[in-house]
């Protein structure tokens, strides 16, 4: 969106469960997720953008903008790193869970106090909305196959019995997807994160073993033609693409 804008986007985020030696470093679609995280590979591949990921936001932005001619710099996390400036914060919330029991770790599953949300230009809820909010939600497109890189469309597996394997935040979210879309489920939930290793994912049987993209880029070195993944695209609000605009015209021109 931000290139059909005219904008020359790149990207920085933790890199958490990499183990680079060195930090902060540039990702592209062929680096290790054990180098970089899966999720800074998985954004790699999915926006093409310059990506660098480091646990010092300052320097990894630095880095990002000493090799590419970047207008618009979007941190992936990061709201508590207080040194890195910022024209504008979003944040993500999990429409299902909210803000559990309301406290902060380790209590409970915030980084800060709730009062924290009246200070970001954007609360975006991922399902349901209330006042001063807007939504997004993440939309099924496609079936790919880990091993092959052909896809299947989303009534491919339905009415039929799979694995189900998630390594996220909240596993149950991507259950309920793929029960939404007519599947029958063998559950596999990991924790977030999990470095996945082959016996996880070569199961007794030879049912169809579906996976998030997240998961997926850590699986590719020992999938078979039995491992898929569900292939997902956000999809926020039409007030979300014009707020954007607005800042976007105002801050960055």
């Amino acid at each position: 969106w931000l290139r059909g804008r005219g904008q020359s986007p790149g990207i920085v985020l933790r890199g958490y469960g990499g183990q680079s030696k060195v930090w902060p470093i540039e990702v592209g679609p062929d680096t290790t997720p054990l180098d970089a995280g899966d999720e800074a590979v998985m954004l790699a591949r999915a926006t093409r953008c310059p990506v660098v990921a480091g646990p010092d936001r300052v320097a990894a932005i630095n880095k990002l903008r000493a090799s590419h001619a970047c207008t618009v710099i979007i941190s992936d996390d990061g709201m508590q790193h207080y040194r890195m400036q910022r024209d504008l914060e979003i944040a993500i919330i999990d429409g299902a869970r909210r803000y559990g029991n309301g406290f902060c770790l380790p209590a409970g599953p915030l980084r800060e106090p709730r009062w924290r949300l009246k200070k970001t230009g954007m609360v975006i809820v991922n399902g349901a909305t209330m006042d001063r909010e807007y939504g997004m939600a993440l939309v099924p497109e496609q079936f790919r196959n880990i091993a092959t890189g052909e896809t299947a469309a989303l009534e491919h597996f339905r009415d039929g019995s799979v694995h189900a394997l998630a390594g996220i935040g909240n596993p149950d979210r991507f259950f309920e997807t793929l029960r939404g879309l007519g599947l029958k489920l063998e559950v596999h939930p990991f924790a977030d994160h999990y470095r996945f290793q082959e016996r996880d994912i070569q199961l007794h049987d030879d049912k169809p073993v579906i996976m998030t993209e997240k998961d997926a880029v850590k699986c590719e070195p020992f999938a078979d033609r039995r491992h898929w993944s569900l292939v997902v695209s956000a999809q926020p609000d039409s007030d979300v693409i014009d707020q954007l605009s607005h800042w976007l015209e105002k801050h960055v021109g």
